[in-house]
């Protein structure tokens, strides 16, 4: 499913001249999207959307990959500037081999990490930008 069947607004309809997408988009409606990489390989699909309150920006979309309705799957924080709207496929895109990916750090839902940990935000993000950016 992706973001327009989840559109209980009618924000993304494509008649609409008006409307906050793509630009703007509701969090309720991007859970659930799934998530390709360049190769179009689907590395899995976005659970929810973790917002940083203190600076009201996104931080990590959190990610499954693999089990069956949730027994057995990995979860992963992904930085949210990793990710990609492609609009044409109604999806999100992140620039990184499937192999990379089923290997980053990850957790499950029995198992939360502390993401307020500043030592845990670095090395999430340096597994996604190993040069810094």
């Amino acid at each position: 499913m992706n973001y327009e069947n989840r559109d209980l607004y009618g924000m993304y309809k494509r008649d609409a001249e008006y409307g906050p997408g793509p630009r703007l988009m509701g969090a309720d409606t991007l859970i659930g999207d799934a998530v390709y990489n360049l190769q179009d390989e689907h590395l899995g699909d976005i659970k929810e959307i973790m917002l940083d309150v203190s600076n009201g920006k996104i931080a990590y979309a959190v990610m499954s990959f693999g089990g069956v309705f949730t027994i057995g799957e990995k979860l992963f924080a992904v930085p949210w500037e990793s990710l990609n709207l492609d609009t044409t496929n109604k999806r999100f895109t992140m620039n990184i081999a499937k192999t990379r990916f089923e290997n980053a750090p990850g957790f499950n839902s029995d198992h939360w990490p502390n993401m307020a940990n500043q030592g845990w935000t670095d090395s999430v993000n340096n597994y996604y930008h190993p040069s810094g950016h």
